[in-house]
């Protein structure tokens, strides 16, 4: 039997190629090599996993995850495992959509099927032209402009470990000297104003005064004095006292705000700790993303109505996500509320180089302390690494730790977090609250190419300043040095590791009162931002959280030579932007005949009920939309409700731009619920100003509850200040108390006064706001114009004030009598806001 025999040995022959081939590409993927493994078991690679299509992450021999790795060598792996298992038809690579650009890019990554590879080669070699499709025609790795491949390392070896060691060495240094030259140009520019300050000081004076809330600064540091003396004097009076601020082994369960910490503020990184001044508490669950980072999901709570769950629930889990239900242990754990009285969730993420403290800052006026004393279950997310870098294989000197940047923090710790707090909950969807790179995250693991299954878990994304365009400041020296530097010199100067790690040792080893002085003159000065509209009081306390680690990719990304910097957009290429800027002007004449900002008299109030009734308006009347604009639209259907606040005077981000986007239809699956530019605010203003809660925080508080679906708003209770239907304006009496503030309501005294701008112009003059009106919003107060709201007038002659009953709504509008109805529900916002 020769024949037989030869075919055996060809077999046999096969088979080995194929394990060895295997099993040099599975240690090549591999957390270490062999010989490096200890007792817990083998580390060698098995199979990639595909978390996206773009995003295949390792498994190991002993369950464990190792970040992504180039697509080409994913599929090798696979392809590889396949041959070895004796598979008749290999596993085809998975396939993401593809998103087409302005300019001719294609955003998304599709590798050919291996039939299709196969065949291609053969019509090659044989002159046969084919006419392939286009899924199939792509490169085999599509270079995305946005988000350039990462650099791939293999299993340490002695080699790699002197150029690792190099590699920190070299970057410490130079990565220093880029600080301190930052940190001279801040010095340079605060000399003059400290001078002016000085100056005036000396003439007895004081600057302050003319700060816009520098009455309310003055009560509220009066008041913190007041509770520290109170506190000290209880500790005396008292001794030693129980969590719960009695004596005594029982926490009454009567849902009191009860504060159970006090006194001076010793400047900790503790969210639990301010938590529990202002009456609540916080416990801390860990998290594994499907790429094996552990990440910090922290939960704030009232500790006289819920109590802990076991310390073992706090653990991370399994990394898949959605994959828990009702029938698994813990499951909706966290919700020890009976239907009637749960708490609907909301997930908050926070920006660049912060952590979820940053939400945690402002005492009372915290936006995080507020939405949880208004009724709601509040989650706050901490992207991978924050503070204490972990991860379930990988330690801090492996260069495969930080080999990611925002795309995975979108589609891996974004997925985490909304999967752990919907299996802790057991709600089937959360609203999502992000400020800066947490919206960038979320509109990038949104877009239709990357993970859009996510937006079908959230009820409403709420973006706080969103980071979707660069805004003027990316123009400054700084950042167009580090714009100019190639990959190669960025990663020679920043490192592979950790962005600039020296700041987190300033962090741990400087006080806290000198490390936060500092942190705020760099900070200010690299970013353009003030504290004029901040309580400076508690300006120390804001900075202890940031900067935390970040990697450099995660920064070459945002500010190198290839991605945001040069782009200047998320989502699409300076080309891109440009044939969109053209496209706008030429829109504009025909737009202002019928748009120009036609709402100047329109109340908050009134603007905030027309947007909500949008979102349940059947027909989309209410939409600028140009449907032919839909083929290179960013999102798909599963896209969730949207609402924003732009921050009028940022020039960190252009949120301008963002909204225009979405009034001239380029959108046209994303559903704007609530937009709102508010003048005169800077990027942090948004969550640390003074007035932020009035401005912000009371409309994210109803768009939130205004867009639950009802099975879910049946289960929970109502929260403060959304008891009245929609139309009617709330109770200014139904509000969240303020502790320690003497019984008087919040924002009552404060009254916008002529503002000193500290050296950025001398004296910028304001006028003084009615503590009793409702802050006003501009959309674009370049382009208002007298008159050009008299339709508004005309309209409601015709169709009423909004104030008809159900039966004369019903033959105006056509619609079911159970649904709300405005009578400028159909208008359209201005485009060119």
């Amino acid at each position: 039997m020769p024949h037989f025999d030869v075919i055996t040995n060809n077999g046999h022959l096969d088979r080995n190629k194929h394990a060895h081939d295997y099993a040099e590409q599975a240690q090549r993927l591999a957390h270490l090599k062999p010989s490096q493994n200890d007792d817990t078991g083998s580390t060698q690679a098995i199979e990639a996993r595909f978390v996206t299509p773009l995003d295949p992450v390792i498994e190991t021999a002993n369950g464990g995850r190792l970040p992504a790795v180039p697509i080409e060598e994913a599929q090798k792996l696979n392809s590889l495992k396949d041959q070895l298992d004796g598979r008749e038809t290999p596993r085809s690579p998975p396939r993401s959509a593809i998103r087409a650009g302005k300019d001719g890019t294609a955003h998304g990554t599709r590798l050919q099927s291996p039939e299709a590879a196969r065949a291609l080669a053969s019509d090659e070699e044989h002159g046969v032209k084919q006419d392939t499709p286009l899924s199939d025609a792509l490169p085999l790795s599509k270079t995305n402009p946005l988000f350039p491949p990462l650099p791939m390392y293999g299993p340490p070896n002695m080699l790699r470990t002197v150029q690792c060691f190099l590699f920190r060495m070299v970057s410490a240094v130079l990565s220093l000297c880029f600080l301190l030259s930052i940190v001279a140009g801040a010095t340079y520019s605060a000399i003059p104003r400290e001078i002016r300050h000085w100056r005036r000081r000396v003439l007895l004076d004081n600057p302050d005064r003319e700060r816009p809330f520098y009455e309310e600064e003055r009560k509220r540091s009066q008041e913190r004095k007041a509770a520290v003396r109170a506190w000290k004097r209880q500790q005396r009076s008292k001794g030693t006292q129980t969590p719960s601020g009695d004596k005594g082994t029982s926490i009454p369960q009567d849902g009191v705000f009860v504060p159970t910490a006090g006194g001076p503020d010793p400047l900790c990184i503790d969210v639990a700790y301010y938590a529990r001044r202002v009456g609540l508490d916080a416990e801390t669950f860990e998290v594994q993303t499907e790429d094996g980072f552990i990440i910090e999901l922290i939960h704030l709570f009232n500790p006289r109505e819920y109590r802990k769950p076991p310390r073992e629930s706090h653990k991370m889990g399994c990394p898949d996500v959605f994959v828990r239900g009702p029938r698994d242990t813990g499951f909706a754990e966290a919700q020890q509320f009976p239907d009637g009285e749960k708490k609907y969730p909301v997930l908050m993420m926070h920006g660049l180089l912060q952590s979820a403290g940053a939400y945690c800052c402002n005492d009372d006026d915290s936006l995080a302390f507020y939405l949880a004393k208004s009724g709601y279950d509040v989650w706050l997310g901490n992207n991978r690494c924050g503070f204490e870098p972990k991860h379930t294989m990988l330690k801090y000197g492996d260069p495969r730790m930080w080999a990611w940047n925002i795309r995975q923090m979108g589609v891996m710790d974004l997925a985490a977090f909304i999967s752990r707090v919907l299996a802790e909950t057991g709600f089937p969807k959360l609203a999502l609250v992000a400020h800066s790179q947490g919206t960038t995250q979320t509109f990038v693991a949104l877009a239709k190419e990357q993970r859009p299954d996510i937006g079908e878990k959230i009820s409403v994304f709420c973006a706080l300043a969103p980071a979707a365009y660069a805004g003027p400041l990316i123009g400054k020296i700084y950042f167009k040095v580090m714009k100019a530097v190639g990959p190669a010199v960025f990663r020679l100067i920043f490192g592979i590791h950790a962005f600039i790690p020296l700041m987190m040792v300033a962090h741990k080893t400087l006080p806290g009162a000198v490390y936060s002085w500092m942190g705020y003159f760099v900070f200010s000065h690299l970013f353009s931002w003030s504290d004029t509209r901040w309580d400076r009081g508690l300006r120390n306390r804001m900075f202890q959280w940031a900067p935390t680690y970040v990697s450099a990719e995660s920064m070459r990304w945002w500010l190198g030579r290839e991605c945001f910097a040069k782009q200047k957009c998320i989502l699409a290429t300076r080309e891109d932007g440009m044939l969109e800027d053209k496209e706008d002007e030429e829109d504009d004449e025909v737009i202002r005949r019928y748009y120009v900002d036609r709402e100047p008299h329109v109340t908050e109030r009134r603007k905030l009920q027309r947007n909500l009734t949008s979102f349940h308006c059947q027909t989309l009347t209410h939409q600028h939309q140009d449907r032919t604009r839909e083929k290179y639209s960013w999102y798909n259907k599963q896209f969730p409700p949207l609402a924003l606040w732009v921050c009028g005077a940022d020039d960190l981000v252009d949120g301008r731009r963002l909204l225009r986007r979405f009034d001239r239809g380029r959108e046209p699956h994303v559903r704007v619920v609530h937009k709102k530019i508010i003048e005169g605010y800077e990027h942090l203003d948004i969550i640390w100003a003074m007035d932020s809660i009035e401005k912000v925080g009371k409309e994210l508080r109803e768009v939130i509850w205004r867009t639950v679906d009802p099975e879910s708003q049946r289960s929970c209770r109502t929260p403060v200040g959304c008891k009245l239907e929609l139309h009617q304006t709330p109770d200014i009496k139904d509000e969240v108390p303020m502790l320690n503030s003497g019984g008087r309501s919040r924002m009552a005294s404060i009254s916008e006064v002529p503002r000193w701008s500290g050296g950025r112009g001398g004296v910028e003059k304001r006028a003084a706001v009615d503590e009793n009106e409702a802050p006003r919003m501009q959309t674009d107060a370049s382009v208002e114009k007298a008159g050009e709201h008299d339709h508004l007038d005309a309209e409601e002659r015709d169709f009423g004030d909004g104030s008809e009953t159900e039966e004369e709504k019903q033959p105006l509008m056509g619609r079911r009598m159970s649904e709300a109805v405005f009578t400028d529900v159909d208008e359209k916002a201005n485009p060119l806001g």
